[in-house]
């Protein structure tokens, strides 16, 4: 069985994931994701298309696994921490934008 990391905090966690996205092909496909989820919700909000919702979870996981599993080749940190994990997406993304993390 496999040890689960354990972190007391976001700012204790963010090295380890960015530890865990150090191919630039799994980085671009997490942004590439996350810039999907953030347009299909701002459309969802927008045109008050809440079905649209339901796609958020495919489409920004679709991309990062993809990612894992075919370029990083370990496993998301979506599995043992999601929460972390969402965030850390989140931050990455505004990092490669202000040039703190490469693409």
């Amino acid at each position: 069985m496999e040890n689960i990391k354990r972190f007391n905090s976001f700012a204790e966690f963010y090295p380890y994931y960015l530890s865990e996205h150090s191919n630039s092909a799994c980085r671009r496909l997490h942004f590439v994701g996350t810039s999907l989820v953030i347009s299909i919700l701002a459309f969802a909000i927008g045109k008050g298309a809440w079905m649209l919702l339901l796609a958020l979870p495919l489409v920004g996981y679709g991309f990062a696994w993809v990612g894992h599993f075919f370029f990083e080749k370990n496993r998301p940190a979506t599995f043992q921490h999601p929460l972390y994990s969402l965030l850390g997406d989140f931050v990455m993304y505004r990092d490669m934008i202000l040039g703190k993390v490469p693409f």
